[in-house]
C-alpha cells in the first residue's frame, strides 16, 4: 500500500507544479498566507472541540477556546458586527444554518437565479430545496448585470418571505440593497447576503457594505477575495436574542459536529492579515479586475457590462460563443496553463452548465502573487492567442510558464514575499 501513498503524493506534488506554472482565474479561489499554512499543519488537525467555549462536549480544548474566542474576536472587528460564528466548514454549511434558523419546510423564499450569477445551494436542486422551501427568483436585468430594481421591489411585496436571500457567484456589481429597505420594513423579511465572492472587498471597504445597507446577516466561504482557508463564518447583527439563538443553534447541533479546528485557527490568521493589509489588497483586486477587462475587450473579446466599467469586484464575465463556447474555450485555455471556469450567462439554460455561453475570471489569486494592471495586459493577450487567434496551446503554455516564473511569491500578507508554491518535505520517504 505504499506505492498507493506514494502516488497520491506524486499527484499531489504534480497539481502544485501545475498551477507553479499557471495563471489561476478561477474567482472562488486564492493562496494561504505561510502563516496560515502553518497553523493548518499544527496539532489542530487532530482534534474536536463540539460546541462553544467553555461548554465543550471534549476535554483538552483550554487553548482551542482562545483561539475560537480570538477569532471570533477579529471576524466581528474587521466586519463591524455585533454576532460571528467561525464554526462552519463551508459557505455552503453556513448557508444551512441560516437555513435551518430561520425557515421550516414549506416557506417561501426570494433568491437570485442561477443562471443570473446565484450560487447552486439557493437554488431548488441545492440546500434551499433541500430543506424544502420553495424559492421565488428576482428578476435580473442584462444590461445592468444587476437585480433589476423595480421587479425585486414587486417580487418582495407579492412573496413575503420569510427570508430574503442576496448574493452571488458572479457578482459584477454591488446589490442594490438600500433601494430595498421599505419593501423588507413592509413586509419583516430576515435578510440575508451571501458575500462568498466579495467579503474581502466588503471587509476592505472597496465594494458594499451590507450589514449597514439593510442585510441582518452575512454567510461566506473564507477563501476567495477573503484569502484564508477553505472554511466558513456567519457574521450579523441579529435583530433580537431569539434570532442570535437560532443562528447559534443552527450550526451546532444542527448542521456541523467538529469545526475543523485548524482551518478555524487558519481563519483568525488571514482576518488579522486582512485587517493589516485588506484595504489595499482589494483595492488592487479591483483595479486589475478592470484592466483585464479593459485589455481582454481591446483584444476582441465580448466582456459584459463594457459601459460599466466591466467590474466593481474581482470578476469578470466573458462571452464566448462565437469564439466555441465556455467549455471549449476553458479547456483549451487549460492546456496552456490559464486556469478558468465556464461558467452560465444570464441567458442559458441552467440545463446548459456544461457547455455555457461563457467564462468566469477572477484577479484576486493574480492580485495575491504581486500582478498590477499592466500584468493584465499579457494575460489578456494569452488568452487571445489561444481563444480567438487558436493557437496551439502548449505552443503558449511555454510562454505563459516563463511570464508565470515573475509572480511566484505571496503578497498582503504577514510573510510577504514567501514563496507561494514551495512546500517543505515532512516526511523522509
Amino acid at each position: 500500500m505504499l506505492d498507493e501513498a506514494l502516488y497520491i503524493r506524486q499527484m499531489a506534488k504534480k497539481h502544485t507544479e501545475l498551477f507553479r506554472n499557471s495563471i489561476p482565474m478561477i474567482a472562488s479561489e486564492n493562496l494561504l498566507s505561510p502563516l496560515a499554512r502553518e497553523v493548518m499543519a499544527t496539532d489542530l488537525h487532530n482534534r474536536y472541540a463540539e460546541g462553544t467555549p467553555g461548554e465543550r462536549y471534549y476535554q483538552g480544548n483550554e487553548f482551542v477556546d482562545l483561539i475560537e474566542i480570538k477569532v471570533t474576536e477579529l471576524a466581528k472587528k474587521l466586519f463591524k458586527s455585533e454576532y460571528a460564528d467561525v464554526r462552519p466548514i463551508s459557505g455552503t454549511n453556513a448557508n444551512m444554518a441560516v437555513l435551518f434558523a430561520l425557515t421550516k419546510p414549506g416557506d417561501r423564499i426570494t433568491v437570485p437565479s442561477v443562471a443570473a450569477g446565484a450560487h447552486i445551494s439557493s437554488a431548488k436542486f441545492g440546500a434551499v430545496g433541500l430543506r424544502g422551501l420553495e424559492p421565488v427568483e428576482y428578476p435580473f436585468d442584462v444590461d445592468e448585470m444587476n437585480l433589476d430594481i423595480d421587479g425585486t421591489i414587486h417580487t418582495i411585496m407579492e412573496v413575503k418571505p420569510k427570508l430574503a436571500l442576496f448574493g452571488q457567484s458572479v457578482y459584477l456589481f454591488p446589490t442594490p440593497l438600500k433601494e430595498f429597505q421599505d419593501a423588507f420594513q413592509e413586509v419583516g423579511s430576515h435578510v440575508w447576503y451571501d458575500a462568498a465572492h466579495v467579503a474581502g472587498l466588503i471587509a476592505g471597504g472597496k465594494f458594499q457594505d451590507p450589514l449597514r445597507e439593510g442585510a441582518e446577516m452575512m454567510t461566506m466561504s473564507t477563501h476567495k477575495t477573503l484569502p484564508g482557508p477553505q472554511h466558513g463564518m456567519i457574521v450579523a447583527n441579529p435583530r433580537d436574542d431569539k434570532t442570535r439563538r437560532k443562528l447559534k443553534y443552527a450550526v451546532f447541533p444542527g448542521v456541523l459536529s467538529n469545526h475543523h479546528l485548524n482551518a478555524m485557527a487558519a481563519l483568525g490568521v488571514a482576518l488579522a492579515e486582512h485587517i493589516e493589509f485588506g484595504e489595499r489588497y482589494a483595492d488592487q483586486i479591483v483595479r486589475n479586475a478592470k484592466a483585464l477587462g479593459q485589455a481582454l475587450y481591446e483584444r476582441g473579446f465580448k466582456v459584459l457590462a463594457e459601459k460599466k466599467g466591466f467590474t466593481e469586484s474581482h470578476t469578470l464575465v466573458v462571452d464566448v460563443r462565437e469564439h466555441g463556447g465556455g467549455k471549449f474555450a476553458s479547456e483549451a485555455l487549460e492546456k496552456a496553463y490559464i486556469i478558468v471556469n465556464k461558467n452560465l450567462l444570464p441567458w442559458d439554460d441552467v440545463n446548459s452548465a456544461l457547455d455555457p455561453s461563457g467564462l468566469r475570471l477572477g484577479t484576486q489569486e493574480l492580485t495575491r502573487i504581486g500582478m498590477k494592471e499592466s500584468d493584465m495586459k499579457d494575460v489578456a493577450e494569452f488568452m487571445k492567442r489561444i481563444v480567438i487567434d487558436k493557437e496551439e496551446p502548449k505552443k503558449v503554455g511555454q510562454d505563459v510558464a516563463a511570464f508565470k516564473e515573475g509572480f511566484q511569491t505571496i503578497h498582503y500578507c504577514f510573510a510577504e514575499g514567501t514563496r507561494a508554491y514551495d512546500y517543505e518535505e515532512l516526511v523522509g520517504l
